[in-house]
């Protein structure tokens, strides 16, 4: 950003000297009056913009240091499995703290493995954990011939199982019409294959090309910004790679449609989708060749959420934290783990005490289920309460209402309402709204700050 301003500052007081005689600098020559004065504005003017720059510059020097501690620090957190998505951005970025790295690293090949291990012996669908623990472990240049899951009382290569789910994941394709899982999912299968050096059959690939060329990403009534950039970068890493297709100008379309398509989806305040998808479709974007200006308003708008602290969530985090240092998931088929920083050091947390507020704000709750009966619920909670919190709240003062959650890489999402399964083996899961507008938090991120009608929606897609 620097040698562009000093560029700018260069060429501006060679534009000023133009038909101006070599004594351009004494005072009060007529002849170059004009010029000269030209000239003291247009340095001056340069001189702010590279002040501006270097400050700009340090400024996001410092954000992404606060970035990079918060999602080392997130590893700490024994609470839940551990996340592949948080230990590949660590990897990916520009400085470490590799014991810690590595510490979180052995959590993934206990727990992470084990719980994968546990979900195929009981016949559940995991490509979408399994690609991104592979990913992980590329990522720490692990060798990945050397890691196996037993499944029953037969143990196979890692590798040998993500292609097993693939098969299973594009059979169910060519059956209903979509994966077992989704195509977010799926797409991550073809990227953790590709990446790692194992070729994708042309069949698996075809699916999702075919899948791209014919609109089938939708998220409610819009195409998921999320699975266009898993897409993008998959399919990118097949081009790259030479891998052979079934039809190569079909994988180029596809590729040139994602683009678009990602292109398309700016919003006016900058975002690509919204907040969340906005750091996975800048990766995409830089993975399939775009030429990402620091200028551009969706990199000004990943930047002005990390300095307002929208990125807390630490999934969140792993997906924006690569694209601000202008890295994609696609960096790990070179990656090579040499010579590497080793500055990252976690500050001391400050301790915050809670703050009680005596505000409190009315929720009004409507719970729809899917044969399109609703229920109405009213609580009152303190302003700045979040949404799991409410609906705890509100479980515990009527006992008309009951909830279930189960964990995910992003957070609890809820699985169960009054008695109601949404199951993603069903195609169906939880819609959240705020006064009709659908949430981009997790029901533990959303915070309610005002009065306003919560809406949960049984939902098909």
């Amino acid at each position: 950003m620097r040698e562009t301003y000093d560029l700018r500052i260069i060429l501006c007081i060679r534009d000023c000297k133009i038909k101006c005689d070599p004594k351009f600098l004494r005072p009060f020559t007529p002849r170059c009056r004009s010029a000269q004065v030209r000239m003291i504005f247009c340095v001056i003017a340069a001189l702010f913009a590279l002040c501006a720059a270097n400050t700009a510059g340090s400024d996001n020097k410092n954000l992404l240091l606060k970035l990079n501690q918060d999602l080392l620090r997130s590893t700490e957190n024994q609470e839940s499995l551990p996340n592949p998505s948080i230990h590949i951005a660590l990897r990916l970025s520009t400085q470490h703290n590799l014991i810690k790295e590595g510490q979180y690293l052995n959590q993934l090949n206990t727990k992470l493995h084990e719980d994968i291990q546990s979900t195929l012996n009981k016949g559940q669908p995991v490509v979408g954990r399994l690609a991104l623990y592979v990913m992980a472990l590329k990522a720490s240049c692990h060798d990945l011939s050397n890691v196996s899951l037993l499944t029953g009382e037969r143990s196979e290569p890692l590798l040998t199982h993500l292609k097993k789910q693939m098969e299973l994941e594009k059979d169910n394709i060519a059956i209903s019409d979509r994966p077992l899982t989704n195509y977010y999912q799926y797409s991550l299968g073809i990227l953790a294959l590709c990446v790692s050096g194992v070729r994708v059959s042309s069949h698996v690939s075809h699916k999702l090309t075919h899948a791209t060329l014919h609109s089938t990403f939708k998220h409610g009534d819009s195409e998921s910004v999320d699975t266009l950039a898993i897409a993008g970068m998959a399919l990118q890493c097949l081009k790259e790679a030479e891998t052979p297709v079934k039809n190569k100008k079909e994988l180029d379309k596809a590729l040139a449609t994602i683009k678009q398509k990602i292109v398309d989806s700016e919003r006016a305040d900058g975002h690509l989708g919204n907040e969340f998808s906005t750091g996975l479709a800048v990766q995409a974007l830089l993975a399939m060749g775009n030429n990402v200006d620091e200028c551009s308003k969706f990199m000004k708008a990943l930047w002005a959420d990390v300095q307002k602290g929208t990125y807390y969530n630490a999934m969140a985090i792993s997906q924006t934290l690569p694209a601000l240092q202008k890295r994609s998931y696609l960096h790990l088929k070179n990656k090579e783990c040499l010579n590497e920083d080793d500055t990252l050091v976690l500050d001391p947390v400050p301790v915050v005490l809670p703050t009680v507020t005596d505000v409190l704000v009315l929720v009004e709750l409507e719970v729809v289920k899917a044969d399109g009966s609703s229920f109405d619920y009213h609580i009152n909670v303190p302003s700045g309460t979040s949404l799991l919190e409410t609906l705890t709240l509100l479980q515990q003062q009527r006992p008309n209402f009951r909830f279930e959650k189960e964990d995910s890489l992003w957070g609890p999402f809820l699985s169960v309402v009054n008695g109601e399964q949404a199951r993603q083996t069903d195609r169906r899961y939880w819609h959240i709204a705020s006064n009709g507008q659908g949430l981009s938090q997790g029901i533990k991120d959303y915070k309610i700050e005002e009065a306003q009608k919560i809406t949960i929606k049984n939902t098909g897609y």
